[in-house]
C-alpha cells in the first residue's frame, strides 16, 4: 500500500432511498424539473424522468415541513433558459432555508437562513416569481402568524444578501448582491392558517393577492402592492371544516386580455370549491387607498367584491367538486404551458389534480378525457428512522429495517440505467410490513434460499424465507442467476405472503393454491374500517410501483424464536450461517442475556450472561470463534464459540471490559484477526486485540467531534493486514480510516500494534443529517487485494445509502 494511500481514496454516491415526510405540503416540483421532499431534517432532491433521488440538502435541526421551489413548474413556460433555481424549505423549529441549485454544474449551496420570525414550525410556503430575478413569498406558522418577503437575485450567482426589514422598500439590485425585505407580517390569532397561496392579479400589474385558510373553515384574501403592505380584502365562506390546500391558477386569458383567475380550495369536509375572481373595472378612489364595494343584492348572490388598487374583482363560485370520500389534503391546478399563438404567452389548462385521505387522487376537468394515466417510479424509502441494514450474502441487494414497521429489499436493476451510465438501485421488495417498530436485522449466511431473522418493538424474532415470485425478480434484477440458482428454485413451493390482519405475521402463498375470492359483500356481522387485500405475488420484469410493493412482494414467516423478556434489539448471524444472536431491552444481568440459535432447528442452543444493561451491537469474528458484543453499560465482551463433533456448542465468557466513559454503540472485527473497533458517546473509538485469552487495547483514534454510532471493518490486504474502518456519527457524518495492524515479536510474546490514519471525510452533502445508526460493508469477492468496494449506510434521517469506494 503506498504512502500516498488517502489521496488515492474516492467515494461517490450509489444511491440514497428515502421516504416523505408525512405532512401537508411537504412535496414541490420546480421549473429546474426537479422534485423536492422534507426526509426527517433533510431535503431530498429527485428526479422524475430516473426516479432516482440526485441528492439530501444538509442545513436543518428539525423535521422539514414544506418546500416550495423558486419558479415552480408553474412558471416552468417562461423560464426556461434560467441556469439558477432556488428552493424554500421550512421546518418543525420554525427556520426557513433558501438553497440555490446551479444547473450547469448540479452543485448545491446553502444561501441564507432568514431572520427567525416563526416561532413555531412553519406549515406552509408559497411563493411565485414576478421577475426573473425578483420574487415574492409567503410563510405562515402555527403560532398565527404570516411573513410575506420579497427577495430579489443576483443576476450573477455569489454576491452577499442583504436583509430589510420594515418601513419595507425596495432596494436597488446591486451586481452580485441579493437583498431580502420583509414585506409585512400579519397575526391571524389563535386559529392559525395551514394554506397559502399568491398570484399577480389580472389587468393589475404590480398588485398581488394572497390567499391563506386554515381552521376556522373560511378562506381569507389579502391584497397588497410588491413593495407595500397587505391589507385585508375579503373572507370566503363555505367549507364546513378545516382548509387543507389552496391553489391559484395564472391570470384566466380571455382575447387575448386577462380577465380573471381561479382559486381552488380543498378541506376536511371532503368537498374542493372553486372560485372565480374576474376584472369588473375601475374603482380606486383619490387616494388609491383598498376599500370594499358598496354591498347590493347581487353581492350577496355572486360573492363578494374587493378592490386592489384601480380594479375591483367580483368573487363567485365556479364549481363544487364532490367525489372523494375523505378530507382532501391537497389539491393542485396543472401547470400552465407555452402558447402556440404569439399572442397570447401561455395556456392555463382547467385541470385540478387533487389527493385525499381516503387513499385516491383525482383529475377534475370541465369536460371527459380518454387520457389513460399510468403511475411511474418514483424513489422510495422508508419513513421513519432506519434502524439496521444488511448485505445479502453475495452482495446482489441492501435489506433495511426501520421504526416506520417495514423491512425493504433495495438492489440494482441491470437495464434502468441511470445518468451516470451505471445500474440505478430500485426497492424490488418489501418482506415484512409489520405492526411494531423493527429495531434489527441479520441475513443468513449459509447456502441455499435467502432467510433473514428480523427483531421489533416485541418479545419475538420473526424468521422469513424468500418466496419464488422475489427469487425470479432478482434474477431479472441482476439479469443472471442469483446465489440462489434457478435449478434450485423448483424446490421453493412458496409463491409469495398474505398478511394477516393485525399485521402480526405473514402467511403463506403455496404455488399450486387455488385462490378463493372472499365474498367481502356479505352481511358477515363486521364492520371493518379498512380491508386488507389479498396478494397477489408476481415476477416483476421491471422495478416495481408502491401500490405493488405494498403488498404483493411479502415473504412468508417461517419461525417465531421465542425466550427474550423485552423487546428484541440487536442481531446478529455468524459467517457460516449456523448461529443467530439476539439481545433485547434490558435494565438488569438475567434480561440483558445473549440467545444463541440455531439456524435449521431454530433451538436455543445457548444463554450468554455478561452485560447488566442493553447489548446494543454483536458481531462474530470472521472465524466464527469469537462473539464480539457492547452494550448500555459501557463494557464490551468477548465469548469463545465452539462446535463439538456432536453439534453441540460450547461457549464461556473470554474477557469482559469496562472500555468507555459512555454508552458503547458499536463494534466491528477486523476481517484477518482478532483485533476489533467500539465506538461510543464518549466521542471516541479504540482498537483492541484478543492475545491469549485476554484483550489489549491497541489504539485509540483521535477524538471525534461527535458520539460514534456506527462501526464497519473491511479488509484491504490479507498479507499486509490493512483495512479500511468506517465510523458514523450522531451528527449524521462518516468518515474512513485506514488501519495497519503488525506483530511484532518480543521475546516469546507477540506484540500487536496498530497504524491509522484519517482517509476521506464525506462530504455533508453526501452523508446524513442525523445520526448514522449502522454501516456494513459489502462484502468483497475473495482475493488478495481489494480495489473497488462499496459501503452502506443507514440513519434516523429515514435514508439508506450506498456508496463506491475506490483505492
Amino acid at each position: 500500500m503506498s504512502n500516498n494511500f488517502r489521496s488515492e481514496v474516492e467515494v461517490n454516491r450509489v444511491f440514497i432511498g428515502a421516504g416523505c415526510n408525512r405532512i401537508v405540503n411537504n412535496v414541490s416540483w420546480g421549473a429546474s424539473g426537479f422534485v423536492s421532499f422534507g426526509s426527517q431534517n433533510a431535503i431530498v432532491i429527485f428526479c422524475p424522468e430516473t426516479a432516482q433521488i440526485l441528492t439530501t440538502l444538509p442545513g436543518h435541526k428539525a423535521s422539514v415541513n414544506c418546500t416550495q421551489w423558486l419558479p415552480s413548474n408553474k412558471f416552468a413556460f417562461k423560464v426556461k433558459h434560467l441556469e439558477h433555481h432556488y428552493l424554500l424549505s421550512g421546518d418543525a423549529d420554525g427556520v426557513i432555508i433558501l438553497w440555490e441549485l446551479s444547473l450547469s454544474d448540479g452543485k448545491w449551496k446553502n444561501v441564507l437562513q432568514l431572520p427567525q420570525s416563526h416561532k413555531k414550525g412553519v406549515t406552509c410556503i408559497t411563493g411565485i416569481m414576478v421577475s426573473e430575478t425578483d420574487a415574492i413569498f409567503a410563510s405562515t406558522s402555527s403560532d398565527g402568524s404570516v411573513y410575506i418577503w420579497e427577495v430579489v437575485f443576483p443576476s450573477t450567482p455569489g454576491g452577499s444578501f442583504l436583509f430589510c426589514f420594515s418601513p419595507p422598500r425596495l432596494y436597488e439590485h446591486d451586481f452580485g448582491d441579493c437583498k431580502l425585505s420583509c414585506l409585512d407580517s400579519l397575526f391571524v390569532g389563535s386559529k392559525a392558517m395551514v394554506a397559502l397561496s399568491l398570484a399577480e392579479l389580472p389587468g393589475n400589474s404590480g398588485h398581488l393577492v394572497l390567499a391563506m385558510g386554515g381552521l376556522d373553515n373560511k378562506v381569507h384574501l389579502y391584497c397588497g402592492e410588491r413593495t407595500g403592505k397587505f391589507v385585508r380584502a375579503c373572507e370566503l365562506k363555505g367549507h364546513t371544516d378545516w382548509i387543507r390546500s389552496l391553489d391559484f391558477s395564472l391570470p384566466v386569458c380571455t382575447s387575448e386580455e386577462a380577465t380573471s383567475v381561479l382559486l381552488v380550495s380543498s378541506s376536511q369536509d371532503k368537498v374542493i370549491r372553486i372560485w372565480k375572481m374576474a376584472l369588473r373595472g375601475s374603482s380606486a378612489n383619490s387616494q388609491g387607498t383598498y376599500r370594499k364595494e358598496k354591498i347590493s343584492l347581487a353581492s350577496y348572490i355572486e360573492g363578494p367584491v374587493f378592490v386592489a388598487g384601480p380594479s375591483s374583482y367580483q368573487i363567485s363560485v365556479e364549481s363544487l367538486l364532490i367525489g372523494h370520500e375523505d378530507w382532501v389534503y391537497s389539491v393542485q391546478w396543472e401547470p400552465p404551458s407555452a402558447a402556440p399563438s404569439d399572442g397570447i404567452a401561455y395556456q392555463q389548462p382547467l385541470s385540478i389534480l387533487s389527493a385525499s385521505m381516503d387513499k385516491t387522487m383525482m383529475i377534475w376537468q370541465p369536460e371527459k378525457t380518454t387520457d389513460n394515466w399510468q403511475p411511474q417510479k418514483v424513489p422510495s424509502g422508508h419513513f421513519a428512522a432506519v434502524t439496521d441494514i444488511a448485505w445479502a450474502r453475495s452482495g446482489e441487494y441492501v435489506l433495511s429495517v426501520s421504526h416506520d414497521q417495514t423491512t425493504r429489499v433495495f438492489a440494482p436493476w441491470h437495464n434502468v440505467a441511470s445518468p451516470t451510465g451505471v445500474d440505478s438501485w430500485h426497492e424490488i421488495a418489501r418482506p415484512q410490513v409489520h405492526g411494531h417498530d423493527i429495531n434489527c436485522v441479520t441475513i443468513i449466511q449459509a447456502k441455499g434460499n435467502h432467510r433473514f431473522v428480523s427483531g421489533a418493538d416485541e418479545k419475538v424474532a420473526r424468521v422469513f424465507e424468500a418466496p419464488l415470485s422475489f427469487l425470479k425478480t432478482l434474477n431479472h434484477a441482476t439479469s443472471q442467476n442469483s446465489s440462489f440458482p434457478e435449478d434450485l428454485q423448483v424446490d421453493v413451493q412458496i409463491l409469495g405472503a398474505n398478511m394477516s390482519a393485525l399485521g402480526l405475521s405473514q402467511k403463506p402463498i403455496y404455488v399450486n393454491a387455488t385462490r378463493e375470492t372472499q365474498d367481502r359483500t356479505g352481511n358477515d356481522g363486521f364492520d371493518t374500517l379498512e380491508s386488507i387485500p389479498d396478494a397477489v405475488p408476481v415476477t416483476f420484469t421491471e422495478p416495481p410501483i408502491e401500490d405493488q410493493l405494498a403488498w404483493n412482494t411479502l415473504w412468508p414467516e417461517t419461525h417465531k424464536l421465542y425466550g427474550h423478556g423485552n423487546e428484541l434489539f440487536s442481531l446478529c448471524c455468524d459467517q457460516k450461517g449456523k448461529l443467530v444472536a439476539s439481545s433485547c431491552k434490558a435494565q438488569s444481568t438475567a434480561v440483558a442475556e445473549i440467545w444463541l440459535w440455531e439456524v435449521g432447528s431454530w433451538k436455543a442452543v445457548g444463554r450468554l450472561q455478561s452485560h447488566s444493561l442493553t447489548v446494543t451491537q454483536m458481531e462474530f469474528s470472521h472465524d466464527d470463534n469469537l462473539l464480539l458484543s457492547v452494550s448500555r453499560d459501557r463494557q464490551f465482551s468477548v465469548f469463545s464459540i465452539q462446535r463439538t463433533d456432536s453439534s453441540k456448542i460450547n461457549y464461556h465468557l473470554l474477557a469482559r471490559q469496562e472500555a468507555h466513559k459512555r454508552i458503547i454503540w458499536a463494534c466491528s472485527w477486523n476481517p484477518f484477526g482478532h483485533e476489533f473497533a467500539t465506538g461510543s458517546r464518549d466521542k471516541t473509538v479504540k482498537i483492541w486485540a484478543v492475545e491469549n485469552e485476554s484483550v489489549k487495547q491497541i489504539l485509540t483514534l483521535p477524538p471525534f467531534n461527535s458520539s460514534v454510532t456506527a462501526l464497519s471493518w473491511v479488509g484491504l490486504d490479507c498479507q499486509t493486514n490493512q483495512g479500511l474502518l468506517a465510523v458514523g456519527m450522531e451528527s449524521g457524518l462518516i468518515e474512513l480510516w485506514h488501519l495497519s495492524i503488525k506483530r511484532t515479536n518480543n521475546g516469546s510474546i507477540t506484540v500487536p500494534s496498530v497504524a491509522a490514519s484519517l482517509v476521506v471525510k464525506l462530504d455533508p452533502f453526501m452523508c446524513h443529517v442525523s445520526p448514522v445508526n449502522r454501516l456494513a460493508w459489502k462484502t468483497p469477492e475473495k482475493s488478495e487485494n481489494c480495489k473497488s468496494m462499496q459501503l452502506a449506510s443507514c440513519g434516523a434521517d429515514h435514508c439508506v445509502r450506498v456508496f463506491d469506494v475506490t483505492v
